[in-house]
């Protein structure tokens, strides 16, 4: 089961898709803009190895689930250290694959450089990072990027809601976020705070998003972000925040307002790195070709917002020219 407990549900057309050209053991041949169908392969097996993004962590995770299905003596272990902590892991050759909710940073290219890692870069969906509050809190419906900026930056001393704003409550805030090996605190920092990783450290943080989804839904008083698809998978036990970037007016986190990029400046992209060593390998590179075939079903389905299919095909092609 995915950490979401519930099993990936493919609708017909999806079921075509997984399934064309495939036969016991196979993966699925290539389709739109990668190709026209190719005779099954050989049979797969192997170990692949991905870690990273917790927000990243249900796609890879459901995607290996599918495939396992499909292959099933080829095993895909999928972790989530933070986006930061699988950069550290794959730029020093432990895994195959590096889940990131933020593009590589240039200090990370140059640990992967030194170490001789080369890698390909794949756009695989596109989150929101939401603020959130816990249901008892009926007062904080929106707030200004200007006092998220003075809630989270590293000089901010608010301890209580008043000081966000004097028409809040007396009450004391408790803050919930990601880790600094998140992707999520690299993004959210920089989006807000204006540079990366600039940040209050006086909060309780972890890179795993149940963990702060259980803080906040069992405190009152807390504030705390990471991505839409756990605020949606959670939303029974938490309270959404619009943002106000600008004076631009309250927008709420959703689907809709992430994909037509009305929702910022807390909207981002997601993306797996792969090992080009690890391609050479048929269980990555029948792997890879089936994520990004599937990704627009299984991202929806997970909870996440397809990129347009036309960067879908454009990645099966730079794969398929890998091969």
């Amino acid at each position: 089961m995915t950490r979401f407990a519930r099993s990936i549900v493919f609708t017909a057309a999806a079921l075509s898709l997984a399934l064309a050209g495939c036969s016991s053991g196979g993966t699925p041949s290539p389709t739109g803009a990668a190709g026209s169908a190719e005779a099954p392969g050989p049979k797969l097996s192997g170990d692949i190895l991905a870690d990273g993004s917790s927000t990243v962590f249900p796609i890879t995770e459901a995607m290996a689930e599918e495939f396992g299905n499909l292959n099933p003596d080829v095993r895909v272990s999928v972790g989530e250290s933070g986006t930061g902590g699988g950069f550290k892991k794959f730029c020093n050759n432990e895994t195959d694959i590096s889940d990131a909710s933020r593009p590589i940073k240039d200090s990370e290219k140059e640990l992967c450089a030194a170490a001789g890692v080369e890698y390909v870069e794949f756009k695989i969906g596109l989150d929101g990072i939401t603020v959130v509050v816990n249901p008892a809190n009926q007062f904080a419906t929106c707030l200004t990027t200007d006092q998220l900026k003075a809630l989270w930056n590293k000089d901010s001393t608010i301890s209580n809601w008043n000081q966000v704003d004097p028409s809040f409550p007396d009450q004391p805030i408790t803050l919930y976020g990601p880790g600094t090996d998140s992707g999520t605190f690299d993004f959210f920092t920089e989006a807000i705070n204006g540079t990366a990783r600039d940040s209050r450290a006086d909060y309780t943080a972890s890179e795993d998003d149940n963990v702060l989804v259980q803080g906040i839904a069992g405190d009152p008083n807390a504030l705390g972000y990471f991505g839409l698809a756990y605020f949606v998978e959670n939303q029974d036990k938490l309270k959404e925040v619009s943002v106000n970037a600008g004076g631009a007016g309250c927008v709420a986190p959703a689907y809709e307002t992430v994909a037509d990029g009305t929702y910022q400046p807390l909207s981002r992209p997601l993306f797996i790195y792969v090992k080009m060593s690890a391609l050479a390998r048929p269980e990555v590179f029948e792997f890879v070709k089936f994520y990004l075939q599937n990704a627009p079903v299984i991202v929806k389905e997970v909870g996440y917002i397809n990129v347009d299919q036309s960067i879908y095909d454009d990645d099966l092609q730079t794969l398929e020219g890998l091969k």
